[in-house]
């Protein structure tokens, strides 16, 4: 049977699997919202016949994504543990608004999506949301939102004794 962290320790993993998220998540955030991005205007340029200019756009909103999402992980991270009310992955969903936002602007019309996407995300037109932080485009980041519940999970209930 694994021994029980105290507190004080399951802060420190917390922290440090918080600490991880947030690096990894800065890393790879602008290049997924160029790719998404991307991947739609191209494929409305190529079933419309339409010319569409995405890339500064999304350039630009890449940078703004990832400033806002990452500081917001950041004050999600510095808040007690009992005082977290959301995940890292519902923080990171958010940044499905500014490529939204690109491609409304370019006048690409919605995406079909299922049934559950569209009950899940309502207003996610364009089915951005990453299901998985792993989503991103770096698989560690799915096993690190698992390491972060845990951890969490240890230091709500760490025993103070030691």
């Amino acid at each position: 049977m694994a021994d029980r962290l105290t507190r004080d320790g399951a802060l420190d993993r917390l922290r440090a699997v918080s600490d991880e998220i947030v690096d990894r998540v800065t890393k790879v955030l602008p290049a997924w919202v160029v790719r998404e991005v991307g991947r739609i205007g191209e494929a409305w340029a190529e079933a419309s016949g339409a010319s569409v200019e995405w890339e500064p756009a999304a350039n630009d909103a890449a940078t703004a994504v990832s400033d806002r999402v990452c500081a917001d992980l950041r004050v999600l991270f510095a808040s007690e543990p009992e005082a977290m009310q959301h995940t890292p992955l519902e923080v990171v969903r958010t940044a499905v608004d500014e490529p939204t936002a690109v491609l409304a602007a370019l006048r690409i019309p919605p995406v079909d999506r299922d049934e559950f996407a569209t009950r899940s995300w309502p207003d996610d037109r364009y089915g951005l949301t990453p299901v998985t932080l792993a989503d991103l485009g770096d698989p560690d980041l799915g096993p690190l939102l698992l390491a972060w519940g845990m951890a969490k999970a240890a230091a709500l209930r760490g025993d103070d004794d030691g």
